[in-house]
């Protein structure tokens, strides 16, 4: 048994390189373990091959794996993915599920092929999605599920029981890789679209907005009534405020300030005092 993961990386603000969680677990536990910039070559491939693996286990590994590397275990390289294949192939299954309002995901694993999620499915299993979940909650259930999934399909491999499903290409769906432009909060859009772009970028890195030509993470929300120009602050109570949206009004929960840590917006509403027509840009 071994495991592979990428090469630290720097963190946050000038820290030094960090090492993922999956090599912090490894360490814990005792495993060989592997870091590397890529298993495709080098000396990635060659821990990789000389550890001559049974089943190759990836889960957001974050490559497209060559049949070079899918060809070295002896019964089968078996990805995990957060969602019920062919629906959400992709970078962002989790966050592309809450943007989406989604109220049914789950996790599937599927024999690796050379394409991006393509593979025959081994297994899957639903999981609903509530009003309350972000990125977080939901991520967190998935992961859990997706670990029981993993040992479940490769106990059902080395027996024989499984039989891969090839997928239907026709119901595919797409989930792409989401950068710092996804996480802004368009005041042109509906406040309950808004409010599934908050869900899915908490508790990290957050959706953003601009408050007083500051950048303002919103961690929560949820969609009120409420109309007027879009950006503008509509009311403000001891709950905090409402912002006006393209239809509805919309009423940060959490927020964190830039440089600042996550507070109430009740918090944030007393310490800043936003006023009545003030807009978020």
């Amino acid at each position: 048994m071994g495991v592979v993961t990428r090469v630290p990386r720097p963190g946050r603000r000038g820290q030094g390189p960090a090492p993922t969680p999956v090599a912090e677990a490894a360490r814990t536990l005792g495993l060989p373990l592997a870091e590397v910039e890529t298993v495709k070559s080098g000396p990635g491939f060659e821990a990789f091959a000389a550890a001559a693996p049974d089943v190759l286990a990836v889960v957001a590994y974050g490559e497209i794996l060559p049949a070079g590397v899918l060809n070295v275990p002896t019964i089968a390289p078996v990805n995990v993915h957060f969602s019920l294949l062919p629906l959400l192939r992709g970078a962002s299954p989790v966050q592309t599920a809450l943007l989406l309002g989604m109220d049914e995901t789950g996790v599937t694993t599927i024999r690796m092929d050379a394409g991006m999620d393509t593979g025959p499915i081994l297994r899957r299993r639903e999981e609903p999605i509530s009003e309350d979940d972000d990125a977080g909650s939901l991520g967190g259930r998935l992961a859990r599920i997706g670990g029981e999934l993993l040992v479940e399909t490769v106990d059902d491999l080395s027996a024989g029981r499984v039989t891969p499903v090839p997928q239907d290409d026709t119901r595919a769906t797409f989930a792409p890789k989401l950068g710092p432009a996804d996480r802004r909060l368009d005041w042109n859009e509906p406040a309950p679209v808004l409010v599934n772009r908050v869900r899915a970028f908490s508790p990290d890195p957050g959706a953003t907005a601009t408050f007083r030509g500051k950048a303002l993470k919103v961690l929560r929300a949820r969609a009120v009534e409420g109309s007027g120009q879009p950006g503008a602050i509509l009311e403000v109570d001891e709950d905090g405020f409402v912002v006006a949206t393209a239809e509805g009004g919309f009423r940060p929960l959490e927020v964190a300030p830039a440089g600042g840590r996550r507070m109430s917006a009740a918090d944030f509403a007393r310490g800043h005092r936003p006023a009545r027509g003030e807009r978020l840009e």
